[in-house]
């Protein structure tokens, strides 16, 4: 399990050094996680021990919701305060990643059945 989670940091670190110095836009996890999946892609099948701290990361994935939960509760008053705020940007920004979603499948398939 450790020569998985040591790939999987060696990758963060990779994306951190470049959203250090060359993309500050992007967070460095990120960039981390496009450069791990693109080496997977290229090398074409996961190595068992990435692949056993992947599953191990997946059957736990609950744990990762506590820290928002906490939050959630920590800034009640706050989100209450703000709730038509915080709604109205919820609302737009799933309306928005809806609406980018279908227009860039309708792009494709019509790529797609252009070129057939």
């Amino acid at each position: 399990m450790i020569p998985g989670l040591v790939q999987i940091l060696l990758w963060q670190g990779v994306g951190e050094l470049i959203s250090h110095f060359f993309l500050p836009i992007l967070p460095g996890p990120v960039l981390g996680l496009i450069l791990l999946l693109g080496f997977l892609i290229i090398k074409g099948q996961v190595n068992a021990p990435l692949a056993m701290v992947s599953d191990a990361f997946s059957q736990h994935l609950g744990v990762l919701f506590i820290p928002a939960a906490v939050g959630v509760i920590l800034f009640l008053p706050q989100l209450k305060a703000h709730a038509f705020a915080v709604m109205t940007a919820l609302l737009v920004s799933v309306v928005l990643t809806i609406t980018t979603t279908a227009l860039i499948v309708r792009f494709f398939a019509k790529k797609d059945s252009d070129e057939s």
